[in-house]
């Protein structure tokens, strides 16, 4: 126990120090912060913590462009930002085991081998504005983050999708379930997201309006991503839709934005 207090003591002495001598700039923060409606809401003692997680994602992380398209330090702040919200009350841990974002200037295409029916493997193609490996990269299009800095009725946010996804990672795959905290019965999580998953299939089949975007149903993981996208960027519309999903994220995340929003 004495090793595990000593080691912890001293990975907070080196953050610490990494965030004291590689200040954001305030005037480069400010800025940041005013462009990203989903932070609304937030208390100034959240949002200095969130400033000090993403001086450590900036320091620790390196954000380049893909195929010579060219990334500047605002464009680095606000993905930064935005992935550090996921974890403002969870663990800098959380985003250990990987070191490198991708930025395309808009959709990018992925190459993968698909087996069909007869077992014959085809090479398909397909357009992508996000994805993210366990071991890194999360790979992102510039076009979709820069869409997050405007006032929007979608719910949509690539930033939080994709890291949502390499939180789910934590337990060595997406599926859906990330690694629970002690407090949290992981039988109530199952229960709780396989009633709305299987709910919404039979309403989306049923040709029935959902509270939430229908790629959400092409697997648990993905029913995750986008409902976490839902809980940072309109909780209450998710509070209001599914509010034991809302409730379960709200203990994953230990954040509740909708209340947040309230003040607005």
């Amino acid at each position: 126990m004495l090793i595990i207090s000593l080691a912890r003591t001293l990975k907070a002495y080196w953050r610490r120090r990494i965030i004291n001598r590689h200040p954001i700039p305030l005037a480069h923060w400010e800025a940041a912060v005013a462009c990203l409606p989903l932070l609304q809401g937030l208390s100034l003692a959240e949002l200095s913590h969130l400033r000090d997680l993403s001086t450590l994602f900036l320091h620790h992380k390196s954000i380049y462009g893909a195929q010579g398209f060219k990334v500047n330090e605002k464009m680095r702040l606000v993905v930064a930002i935005q992935a550090s919200l996921l974890i403002l009350c969870l663990d800098w841990d959380d985003y250990r085991h990987w070191r490198t974002v991708l930025l395309y200037p808009g959709a990018f295409v992925a190459k993968r081998e698909e087996r069909d029916e007869s077992g014959i493997v085809h090479a398909v193609q397909h357009p992508l504005i996000g994805e993210s490996w366990d071991r890194g990269p999360v790979i992102l299009s510039w076009d979709d983050v820069a869409h997050t800095m405007a006032p929007s009725e979608s719910p949509s946010n690539v930033v939080i999708h994709e890291f949502a996804h390499l939180l789910d990672m934590g337990n060595g795959a997406a599926n859906g379930m990330p690694p629970l905290h002690r407090t949290m019965n992981r039988r109530t999580w199952t229960s709780v997201f396989f009633q709305a998953y299987k709910n919404l299939n039979e309403r989306w089949a049923a040709g029935e309006p959902i509270p939430l975007d229908s790629y959400a149903l092409e697997s648990p993981a993905e029913f995750f991503a986008v409902a976490s996208e839902v809980f940072f960027v309109s909780p209450q519309k998710l509070q209001t839709a599914l509010p034991q999903i809302y409730h379960q994220l709200q203990l994953y995340y230990r954040q509740d934005p909708a209340s947040r929003t309230l003040l607005f």
